[in-house]
């Protein structure tokens, strides 16, 4: 070993020493940075990652590595050194490491080198490094790799630019087998032989931050291979050619291949092994969490995961097939024998695809691939299967694909957080197929449901109601021993109940019977689960349908492996034709992402009551309600409910005379239902010179013609909230790295009347933030030229979003139940508090969460608009406990990790400071070792008799 140091030693010092080498270095530098911040837009995609750095990685270390290893042999054999080394007592092995590792140390150099990169993008925003280290990792084991390869095809010949060319060739041959043009050009199964073959498909998998043993065994084994043909390569140089020693000519050749052969084995017995792996990313986003192994480890029924994979299908998404059926291993290995996990072609199996097609509805999609001479269309499966019981859940391609569009026309094409969509996916399979018997059976304790209340003053409307309610639990204490039921009068002197035991358990109260009357009474419905305990409220008049539908509500909630119910209200679509073509007040991918988790309901409010098996009412630019949906939603916190309100005090039009977006004031909102929680919406518009920028198209003149391209244009009405305005105990902002409110109003809490409740701010815009009451919304940058908006004073902080838990005094407990519709008073239960469980988030903002807003929002930046939508999944989450659920759905926020916001100016000063830390620190290298060669002494001469310090350090002397 310490030979092979001393080999590698002089090497380096013969590199260093060398122009060329540098100036290739400093090519590399140059061009890295160049891809970095122009071909791959940096600036424009506007995201903290250094995924660009090492894209096209690969192609260039190509070029360095072929470089320095052109003249390692080469130039020995020219210059005749090379018999003067094969002639030293130093092993061969020990020759070729010691050059091998000189050029893995130069470009372990040049990769530090690049190191502020990635520095500079952390002060900038917040930056995963497990990609960074695993990228870095990467590139020197396919340094080690190209520079085995570039050593070897060195050492057979003694011209410089033959090895250079010859090395390009294999190498790049090596990275282009796992190209998708390539691979899918071969076939499905020689296409598979290829990726395996390839060292991209390699070096793409370890770049993501995931160390694959079977990728690391890979590189090895090249550079081993490799490695032993060149000493065999230079074994050969001394070789006698006489007939005599053709046994030990064969025995050498016989040793080699032995040695490559069982390298080869070794791979072929490890590609089928999953899960030898180590997740390097901050939130080891490819690997399972605990939430799915819990959820699989409760299964009741077996499970099975079926994936539908075409092997003919678009290049690009030939690499996602092989993470899928990883994840797919990962998911058995932590079920055990309760999941059954199967992989099928289609085109290979009819009878599965005709039963994919009739049973489950997935069909092939259509894609347009581009070959050398032709454009076809190409049917392919991408689809995953889940099977509990007699439930079913179908992921699509549009479920498991993210494609992300480039401004340079390319796309990258990625899964879309594989685990959150097949736990998500198998907790709807669970939850449609337990019964309430098969719920019942499940839970880990006993359920008790008890009726409280008092028959003497119970009022006529209610007098049915203990007989339905006793008439369902008679069915499911007749189905489960696991139930019981008791009813509690508190009327009854034997009972021990007291109203303030009620009270303080469960936060109940006595109803008054009608706003005019001082009589009250109790009449509640409890259901108890070890110490967990929820009321129920079956609302209507207690019909024993709607006594049952509560009930199998409140029991699936109380077992494990049920999904939650959300209720959503979004603004009633415009009426006529017209009045439609300009709606911009729609929500689907807010509410298609809440369907990914959760059943979502349509909530309607009319009735004056929200139905009882919704967990959690999500209100989304409430507008133009009724004081009984006011009612509705006032009753449904009083209950305990959870309730988020998107509620800003403006919403988006189309201006009718300009044509172009305005605001306008929402009427009917619930500013006023607010206040009485001590909450206010103010009615104003905070600006923030911290913000998301609008796209706007501009024309301009090149070789005089008009050309229209986007640019990104400050707007402070984007309010860009940072980490440093997000709450960061919060579990519903802690795993976001920034979040956009358009067009929002600050959220106000009132100290005194939320003093027994607890208050958190999800949300504040900056410091340097002002506000404007009036609803223009156009810029006018002549006037103002700096945001296009007059800045007011005070300027600072305004808090954007709030959340408040606690005991909330229904806003209607002095004025009553509203009347209804035709002006009767409705037979319905005032509940005048809540329980202390009782939630309620608030964000002052109702455009955020519009599709018109995420459209416009990803013209510049495509998954920007993921953020509030994880925000909006987020609180969901909170409000029913689920933080399951929430810790997996942020593992897949590593590619939302946004920028901090700067302007055009200050861009350019993070990049050139890239440029010239990078050449500068070249440039100290290059002198310092130029200077450190100046001052090295000779050798001494020595004479005839003595010996020289050459000879004492067989590899130190002559220098080639």
């Amino acid at each position: 070993m310490t030979k092979t140091l001393t080999m590698a030693r002089k090497e380096l010092r013969i590199l260093l020493s060398s122009a060329t080498a540098l100036v290739f270095v400093g090519a590399f530098l140059l061009l890295t940075l160049f891809v970095f911040f122009w071909v791959d837009a940096f600036w424009a995609r506007g995201l903290a990652d250094v995924r660009p750095l090492f894209n096209r990685m690969p192609l260039l270390l190509l070029v360095l590595v072929s470089a320095l290893t052109m003249r390692q042999w080469s130039e020995e054999q020219r210059s005749g050194t090379q018999e003067i080394l094969l002639t030293l007592p130093v092993r061969r092995i020990e020759l070729v490491l010691g050059k091998l590792l000189a050029v893995i140390a130069l470009v372990a150099l040049t990769l530090a080198l690049t190191l502020f990169l990635p520095v500079s993008i952390s002060f900038l925003g917040d930056l995963d490094w497990g990609p960074v280290w695993g990228g870095y990792l990467a590139a020197l084991l396919l340094a080690a790799a190209y520079g085995a390869i570039g050593l070897f095809i060195s050492s057979r010949t003694d011209n410089q630019i033959v090895a250079f060319i010859v090395t390009l060739l294999v190498c790049g041959a090596l990275y282009l087998l796992g190209t998708s043009d390539l691979s899918s050009a071969a076939g499905a199964s020689v296409g598979a032989v290829l990726r395996a073959l390839s060292t991209s498909s390699r070096f793409e998998s370890i770049q993501r931050g995931v160390i694959d043993l079977r990728d690391l065994v890979y590189y090895l084994s090249l550079t081993a291979i490799f490695v032993t043909a060149n000493v065999l390569s230079l074994q050969a140089k001394g070789w006698s050619t006489r007939p005599e020693r053709r046994a030990h000519r064969h025995q050498s050749y016989a040793l080699a291949s032995l040695v490559m052969a069982n390298l080869v084995l070794l791979n072929i017995w490890l590609a089928p092994l999953r899960g030898l792996r180590w997740d390097l990313t901050e939130q080891h986003v490819f690997t399972l969490s605990d939430a799915t192994q819990n959820l699989l480890s409760q299964l009741q029924e077996p499970l099975e995961i079926t994936a539908y994979l075409s092997s003919e299908t678009h290049p690009l998404l030939e690499p996602l097939a092989p993470e899928i059926e990883d994840l797919l291993h990962e998911y058995a290995v932590a079920g055990g024998s309760r999941v059954h996990v199967s992989v099928i072609d289609p085109a290979d199996d009819p009878e599965a695809e005709a039963e994919a097609n009739n049973t489950y509805g997935i069909r092939p999609n259509a894609f347009q691939v581009a070959g050398r001479n032709q454009t076809s269309i190409i049917n392919a499966y991408l689809d995953v299967l889940v099977r509990y019981g007699d439930q079913s859940e179908v992921l699509g391609f549009g479920d498991l694909v993210k494609v992300t569009a480039n401004r340079d026309g390319t796309v990258e094409v990625a899964l879309n957080n594989l685990e959150y969509q097949l736990t998500s996916a198998i907790k709807r399979a669970v939850y449609g197929f337990q019964s309430v018997e098969a719920a019942l059976a499940a839970m880990t304790e006993p359920a008790k449901l008890t009726l409280y209340l008092t028959s003497s003053t119970l009022p006529a409307w209610l007098a049915d109601a203990p007989a339905a309610i006793q008439a369902v639990v008679d069915d499911y204490t007749a189905a489960s021993p696991n139930l019981s039921y008791a009813v509690v009068d508190l009327d009854d002197q034997a009972t021990t109940v007291t109203p303030q035991e009620l009270y303080e358990q469960y936060g109940l109260q006595p109803v008054r019977a009608s706003l005019t009357s001082t009589d009250t009474y109790y009449f509640y419905l409890v259901l108890t689960v070890g110490d967990q305990s929820q009321v129920i409220y079956p609302g209507g008049t207690y019909a024993e349908s709607d006594v049952r539908k509560a009930v199998d509500a409140a029991i699936k909630r109380s077992a494990p492996g049920f999904l939650k119910v959300v209720g959503v209200w979004t603004p009633p679509a415009p009426q006529g034709s017209q009045a439609a073509n300009y709606n911009l007040a729609t929500y689907e991918e807010a509410r298609q992402a809440l369907a990914d988790e959760y059943q979502v309901s349509t909530v309607d409010l009319s009735t004056g009551a929200v139905p009882a098996e919704i967990d959690v009412l999500v209100l989304i630019a409430p507008q133009n309600l009724s004081e009984r949906e006011r009612f509705a939603i006032d009753q449904y916190l009083m209950r305990g409910g959870s309730v988020v309100a998107v509620a800003g005090n403006y919403g988006l039009t189309i201006d009718p005379y300009s044509g172009s977006l305005a605001l306008q004031e929402i009427q009917g909102g619930l500013r006023d239902l607010l206040l009485k929680y001590g909450i206010d919406v103010q009615k104003a518009l905070v600006l923030d010179p911290q913000n998301e920028p609008f796209p706007v198209i501009v024309n301009r003149q090149v070789s005089g013609f008009t050309v229209q391209e986007l640019q990104a244009m400050d707007y402070p009405f984007f309010i860009d909230v940072r980490q440093d305005g997000l709450a960061a105990d919060s579990p519903i902002t802690a795993g976001l790295s920034a979040v956009t409110l358009n067009w929002a109003s600050p959220v106000v809490v009132d100290a005194a009347a939320n003093a027994n409740r607890q208050v958190e701010t999800l949300v504040r815009s900056s410091s340097q933030s002002w506000l404007q009451t009036d609803t223009n919304i156009n810029p006018d940058f002549s006037t103002y030229p700096d945001y296009g908006f007059a800045v007011v004073a005070p300027q600072q902080s305004y808090p954007l979003g709030v959340a408040v838990t606690g005991t909330f005094t229904s806003a209607y407990a002095e004025s009553g139940v509203p009347a209804s519709d035709d002006g009767t008073t409705p037979d319905t239960a005032l509940l005048t508090e809540s329980p202390a469980t009782a939630h309620l988030i608030v964000l002052g903002s109702a455009e955020f969460l519009n599709d018109t807003v995420f459209a416009i929002s990803s013209q510049l930046a495509v998954d920007r608009h993921m953020n509030s939508i994880q925000l909006i999944q987020n609180a969901v989450a909170w409000c029913v406990e689920e933080p399951d659920m929430l810790a997996i759905r942020t593992k897949g926020n590593a590619t939302m990790r946004v920028l901090a916001s700067l302007s055009e100016q200050g861009q350019k000063v993070w990049e050139w400071g890239n440029y010239a830390v990078a050449l500068v620190a070249l440039l100290v290298l290059g002198g310092w070792w130029r200077s450190r060669l100046r001052h090295e002494r000779p050798l001494p001469l020595t004479s005839p008799g003595q010996s020289s310090p050459a000879a004492q350090d067989p590899v130190g002397g002559p220098r080639s």
